[in-house]
C-alpha cells in the first residue's frame, strides 16, 4: 500500500477546485484520505495554490509520492527544492 499526495476534486460542475490530500493509492479519487495539506483553484487568473509547507515536507519525508500534477504544484511552491536541500544536508551531516 503506497501513500500518494494527490488532488481531490471539489466544487460545482464545470467550476472545479481541488484539495491537495494525502491518501492511500488504493482509495478512490474523491474517497477517504489521511490528511489535507492544501488547496488548488485553477479557475481564477492566476491560479491559486495554497499548500501547507510543513505538512507537505513531513509527508514527503515519510515516503509519500506525489502524482505528476501535484509534483508540478509542489515544484511551483519551491517545496521539492527545500526537500532536496534538507536531504543533502542530512547526508552531509551523516558523512561527518
Amino acid at each position: 500500500m503506497a501513500v500518494k499526495i494527490r488532488l481531490k476534486r471539489m466544487g460545482a460542475k464545470k467550476h472545479p477546485f481541488y484539495r491537495v490530500v494525502v491518501a492511500n493509492s488504493t482509495e478512490a479519487r474523491d474517497g477517504r484520505f489521511i490528511d489535507t495539506i492544501g488547496q488548488y483553484n485553477p479557475c481564477v487568473d492566476p491560479p491559486i495554490i495554497n499548500i501547507d509547507a510543513d505538512k507537505a515536507l513531513y509527508w514527503l519525508g515519510h515516503g509519500a509520492q506525489p502524482t505528476d500534477i501535484t509534483r508540478a504544484l509542489l515544484k511551483k511552491q519551491g517545496l521539492l527544492d527545500r526537500l532536496e536541500a534538507a536531504k543533502k544536508a542530512a547526508r552531509e551531516a551523516r558523512a561527518k
